[in-house]
């Protein structure tokens, strides 16, 4: 179901920047219980992306009631929520783009998720790296070329899930999801400041660790970081976090910051 400025429809202006450009940025949320979970997180975020992207939307609480009443319809699901420029001429100029798009979509839960949570996945090196940008880095954009061409050959390997660098061969996140490792009791995670997207899962598993018994720190690492890991997790908004078994010729098996996240991330989710 699609939900385009209010009315239900499927049909987008072809001027509409979304389609022209990408124009726009979005967030994926989890329903249950028919309510939208971390629902101010995933408004926040939209809003930074929006300052940041200089799109003047501004029908916050319209939006927010139509979150809400969306998401009522079933009990559990996916809402995703994208705003775009709105319509606008030829060329790349914004001039005149004065009413954004607000897109709502519903769709199913992901099934293959509480399998990942129980079973642990696979993680598989890209070859596709995400171009380092530090005014884009961190939101959300429409601009998911990169993901797309990731996940192509993501599905020509026996992986679940890619490993992804940046440009400079640095550790960044996944396909779909952001990247945690512990060796001892530091938790790891990249750094996203000149690349990659940060997750409402990240943000709150990082607040989690802020007040844990684990130590935390961002930071610029390569791959052989992995290497030296006692443990490795994925998470975002939907899974909400997920143990690594492998990647290439690295293995794990403990599942020590996994226990300790898991409920409390369940129970973000359910709140």
């Amino acid at each position: 179901m699609f939900l385009i400025n209010g009315c239900q429809q499927q049909t987008l202006a072809a001027n509409d920047r979304a389609v022209q450009f990408g124009d726009g940025c979005f967030t994926t949320a989890r329903i249950q219980t028919g309510e939208v979970q971390l629902l101010s997180a995933h408004l926040a975020r939209l809003r930074e992306a929006c300052e940041r992207l200089f799109i003047p939307f501004t029908d916050w609480p319209l939006l927010e009631q139509e979150m809400i009443a969306l998401a009522g319809r079933q009990q559990t699901g996916v809402l995703k929520v994208m705003i775009t420029r709105g319509a606008g001429g030829r060329g790349y100029s914004a001039a005149g783009c004065q009413t954004p798009t607000r897109i709502l979509s519903l769709s199913a839960p992901p099934a293959h998720y509480a399998r990942w949570q129980q079973a642990g996945i696979t993680l598989a090196l890209s070859p596709i790296r995400l171009g380092r940008n530090p005014h884009l880095a961190g939101i959300k954009h429409l601009n998911r070329l990169e993901q797309v061409l990731i996940r192509t050959h993501l599905e020509q390997t026996a992986g679940d899930e890619a490993l992804v660098l940046d440009s400079d061969g640095l550790l960044t996140e996944c396909c779909a999801a952001n990247l945690f490792w512990r060796q001892g009791r530091t938790v790891f995670t990249p750094c996203l400041d000149q690349a990659g997207v940060k997750g409402i899962m990240r943000q709150f598993i990082i607040d989690r660790l802020a007040v844990s018994g684990f130590t935390f720190a961002e930071v610029n690492a390569r791959p052989k970081a992995l290497a030296e890991a006692d443990e490795v997790l994925i998470c975002n908004a939907l899974m909400p976090v997920v143990p690594v078994n492998a990647c290439g010729e690295w293995e794990w098996t403990s599942r020590e910051l996994y226990s300790f996240l898991s409920p409390l991330c369940e129970r973000a989710i359910s709140s």
